[in-house]
This record gives structure tokens, sequence and C-alpha cells, in this order.
């Protein structure tokens, strides 16, 4: 009777153990942790809006040529070097918080492919592009660098060649107050001392190797 018992109490134990595991089919995944957390939390979020502006792609040399800010000499010199493609290199970036990315426009000349001038454009809320930005002197380019405008400018001397200027300066500006302002300016000079004619420089001789007697042996007094 004992054993009988004990054994009716096993059955219905085991019995009870699989109703639990079986109620709602998936057994022990409808508990613990991982029955507990969202899937939304592991879904990569978008990112807040306006943070990173879309990138509307612009006609440069349309833009150019219709903007009044625009010196007649670059405007007149703005043509194709060869086939259709003009001398024009074009950015965008988010530097002025709009919500469309800014454009920038560095125009050079197809005799030497030296920069000429470098324009910003901004877009207004209408779609149109204002400029914002210029800058009409020999070598200037302008570049995005997080989230600031930097504008390189070669210095030249009376008798620099156009490959070796004297130096640069290098002028960061920042959007403040609907206006680029200056934030730093570096001024660098390049040195001259490497420069040259083959003349000018002392010839160097070519290396000897020392002859094997006198490189593996030392030298001994009274030997001939």
């Amino acid at each position: 009777m004992a054993a009988s018992g004990t054994a009716l109490a096993g059955l219905v134990a085991f019995g009870l153990f699989g109703v639990g595991c079986s109620s709602g089919g998936t057994g022990t995944r409808d508990e613990g942790p991982a029955g507990s957390q969202p899937v939304a939390q592991i879904t990569p979020q978008p990112s807040p809006s306006g943070t990173t502006p879309p990138v509307r792609r612009v006609d440069a040399v349309r833009l150019l040529k219709s903007d009044p800010k625009v010196g007649e000499r670059v405007r007149e010199g703005l043509k194709p070097c060869a086939g259709k493609a003009y001398p024009i290199d074009t950015s965008y970036g988010s530097m002025t918080g709009g919500r469309t990315a800014d454009v920038v426009v560095n125009v050079m000349s197809c005799a030497d492919s030296v920069s000429v001038g470098t324009y910003v454009y901004r877009a207004d809320d209408d779609g149109s592009y204002k400029n914002v930005f210029a800058a009409e002197v020999p070598a200037v380019y302008g570049t995005i660098d997080r989230g600031d405008l930097v504008v390189t400018t070669q210095v030249y001397g009376s008798k620099d060649p156009l490959a070796s200027p004297s130096g640069s300066e290098v002028v960061t500006y920042r959007w403040a107050s609907d206006r680029f302002t200056e934030h730093d300016r570096v001024h660098n000079d390049f040195s001259r001392a490497v420069e040259g004619t083959d003349g000018d420089l002392p010839v160097q001789s070519e290396p000897v190797e020392p002859e094997p007697e006198t490189a593996d042996e030392p030298a001994q007094p009274g030997r001939n």
C-alpha cells in the first residue's frame, strides 16, 4: 500500500509538470529573460531628424553663371577644358544648419589647374540657393572640415614659380548669426633650404666595400 501511494503521488506530480510545460505550446520560452525583452530594443533606431541633412545634387555651372556675386572674369573663363568637362570641384556637407546640405564650389583654370574662386551656397526653404561666401584670389581652395569651412590660399612672392609658393594661409570659418565668421587662422612659411640645382649640392661618392682581409682582421704592427 505504501509503495502504491508513493508511485501514485509521483505520477500526479509528473502530470502537473507536463501540463505546466505544455501551456501555450512554447515550453520554457514563455518564461525567463528572453520572453520579457521586446524586439524593438535590438532594432536600430533611425537618427533624429535634422542631424544629417539630405544631399541634393546641383548644377554647379548653372549656379555660378546665374550668380551676380561671381566675378565677370570667372564667369567668362568658365568653359569646358576638354569635351564637356568643366574645371569645377563640388563638395556637399553641413555647415550652416540648413535642411539641405550646403554646397562648396571651387573653380579652376584649364591651363594650370589652379583654383581661382571658392563659393559656398546655402539652400533656402523654397529650394533656391543663396551665395553666402565668395573668395576670388589666385590659388584659393575651400573644403568642409567637421562642419567648418576651411579656405586655403597659397602665398606667392614676386619671383615664385607657380609650383613653388612661399607659403600658405589657412583660415577656418564658422557659421554664426547667418554668416561665416573667421574662427582660426594659420600662416605657413615654406622652406627653401632643399631647393636648387644639382650643382648646388655636394657630390656624394659611391660607397666602397672594404676588402675581406682588412675588414675581418685587425691591423698588426710591423706587418707588411
